[in-house]
């Protein structure tokens, strides 16, 4: 089995957003924070990506999104990138690799990826040249207890141990070792992820 990448992101939101489909004036999913791991073939993480993320068209968090996720204002502010720099880091970390979302992070991906080039920035890297595969019909058909869990509880709907890192559910890079947590389970009871799905077939 090839290494892969996990990844998760977290991006703006207000109470209602989500079940508007974010179809609100003015209302983007614009990307507050990446989160993301390479994973060798005994899902050891061998590497990390975290990173938060300036949004420009809601350059203020909504108190939502803080409460929500644990992002401060203060420290998008001092230490958030430029959406450009971040997305580029990302598909640099991604390059050549499967990359899998416990949903379709990877349509938000797309859209931030589109609006930064319609302000004329550039990504290096190509969002097309990884594999990109939401594996959450998968997982829930492999453990079915994990139907309507978000990738943050992953772990806990397994009655696993919390995984040792910093961070709680919405902070991207947690959610990533929750599903690490969730893969690395599966695969000791017989339910590997398929090689078909890790090349995005």
């Amino acid at each position: 089995m090839p290494t892969f990448v996990i990844f998760d992101l977290e991006f703006t939101t207000w109470p209602g957003a989500m079940d508007q489909h974010w179809s609100a004036p003015g209302q983007l999913r614009e990307i507050v924070q990446i989160g993301a791991l390479r994973l060798n073939e005994e899902y050891s993480v061998v590497e990390t990506y975290d990173a938060l993320v300036r949004p420009v068209v809601n350059p203020v968090l909504s108190p939502f999104l803080t409460a929500l996720t644990g992002i401060e204002q203060g420290a998008v502010d001092r230490d958030g990138l430029a959406p450009a720099r971040a997305l580029s880091d990302f598909l640099a970390f991604c390059r050549g690799r499967s990359v899998l979302s416990y949903g379709n992070d990877m349509l938000v991906l797309g859209e931030n990826i589109g609006w930064a080039r319609a302000r004329g920035e550039e990504i290096e890297h190509s969002a097309l040249t990884p594999g990109f595969v939401n594996i959450r019909p998968w997982l829930n058909a492999a453990a079915p207890n994990t139907a309507g869990v978000n990738s943050g509880r992953l772990w806990q709907a397994l009655g696993l141990s919390r995984p040792a890192t910093e961070g709680d559910e919405h902070s991207a890079l947690f959610d990533c070792h929750s599903i690490a947590t969730a893969l690395r389970h599966l695969a000791g009871t017989g339910a590997a992820l398929p090689d078909g799905l890790l090349h995005g077939g």
